[in-house]
């Protein structure tokens, strides 16, 4: 139930993946404004309005990979949730591992969700259209 532009911050740097992803939104979440960064240490440069990203606005959800050049998930999401003005934003690990360690550990820094990725477009869609459902249709997100 949220109010004005949704923005998605999507952080993968599998152009195959990341194609897949922009496709189920399309498909899924029209309207959506849909960024994409390709590594750890440009979402933390866009989450904190540097370079390029000077202008960027705040995403209201953020769609994180955990294997990443630079900056790991895991970093960029310790650092997101230790910073005051960003902890608030909910971040959905969605990544290619199902180990028990790789759940354990981002819960621990405090994910809000952990989606394994599917592995063919129309189970991705199905995916994409529930986190879309529940994160920007049923859940209250804060608007700062």
């Amino acid at each position: 139930m949220h109010s004005g532009s949704i923005v998605i911050l999507l952080v993968e740097d599998n152009p195959g993946d990341a194609r897949l992803v922009l496709e189920a939104w399309r498909e899924c979440a029209r309207g959506r404004d849909v960024r994409h960064v390709h590594d750890g240490a440009e979402a933390l440069e866009y989450l904190n309005g540097r370079g390029r990203h000077g202008n960027a606005p705040r995403p209201d959800l953020i769609l994180l990979d955990l294997n990443l050049p630079r900056k790991t998930g895991r970093e960029v999401l310790a650092e997101i949730k230790s910073d005051e003005r960003l902890r608030r934003i909910p971040v959905v690990v969605l990544t290619t591992s199902q180990s028990e360690d790789d759940i354990l550990s981002v819960y621990n820094l405090n994910a809000n969700c952990y989606v394994p990725k599917p592995p063919d477009l129309d189970q991705f869609q199905r995916v994409i259209r529930s986190i879309e459902e529940f994160w920007l249709t049923v859940a209250k997100l804060p608007s700062e």
